[in-house]
């Protein structure tokens, strides 16, 4: 089965470097406009995304004629008291070095830790290859968020990398295959690459 997992598009939150987990912020002008010249596929007719806004526009955007499939587990993680907020802002705040310094892995003041993040994308991300997997599918297409991609990435992509080396920027991400016959013994992307435009 064909993977394919694409982060959203540009908000105004990410042009100002913003933490941006759960707010729920549409696609900026420059987000429209870089969705639309990085390619659409209008052949796609089934996809899933995270139900937040970004997502949700960037699918339609890139996938016109698709279905799509809301996923609420596949949402960003939830930064807590750094939401909405810049390092610049947080540089100094105590809570924030001491997150800073656990390598982004300690828990976010009234938010998640990536352990838990990793581990409700990944659930989810299972539930959704196996529904695909007993429809029959060729393809598995999700639009979701950065941190997102880097769950499901540095679980199953291969070679295997830490979390933040799956990195992506807006409206890029990566196609992969996976075996329907082995994926419940081995859950294991091949052939993962990064692309930039459709």
């Amino acid at each position: 089965m064909k993977v394919l997992l694409m982060r959203h598009g540009v908000t105004a939150a990410n042009l100002k470097k913003l933490y941006n987990g759960l707010t729920d912020d549409s696609l900026c002008p420059e987000g429209v406009e870089a969705a639309i010249s990085s390619g659409i596929d209008p052949g796609i007719k089934s996809l899933y995304a995270s139900p937040m806004k970004r997502a949700l526009e960037t699918a339609r955007i890139k996938f016109p004629n698709a279905e799509i499939t809301l996923c609420h587990d596949l949402r960003e993680m939830d930064f807590g008291d750094f939401e909405g907020r810049c390092y610049e802002e947080l540089k100094n705040d105590a809570d924030y070095v001491t997150w800073m310094e656990s390598g982004g892995t300690a828990t976010c003041p009234n938010g998640e830790n990536m352990s838990d993040f990793a581990e409700r994308v990944c659930r989810a991300f299972n539930a959704l290859v196996a529904e695909s997997i007993e429809k029959g599918a060729s393809a598995l297409i999700v639009v979701a968020h950065g941190g997102t991609l880097m769950a499901i990435m540095s679980r199953y992509g291969q070679p295997e990398q830490p979390y933040y080396k799956w990195y992506v920027n807006n409206c890029c991400g990566y196609r992969a295959n996976l075996d329907e016959t082995d994926w419940a013994q081995t859950p294991v992307f091949t052939d993962c690459e990064l692309f930039e435009t459709l």
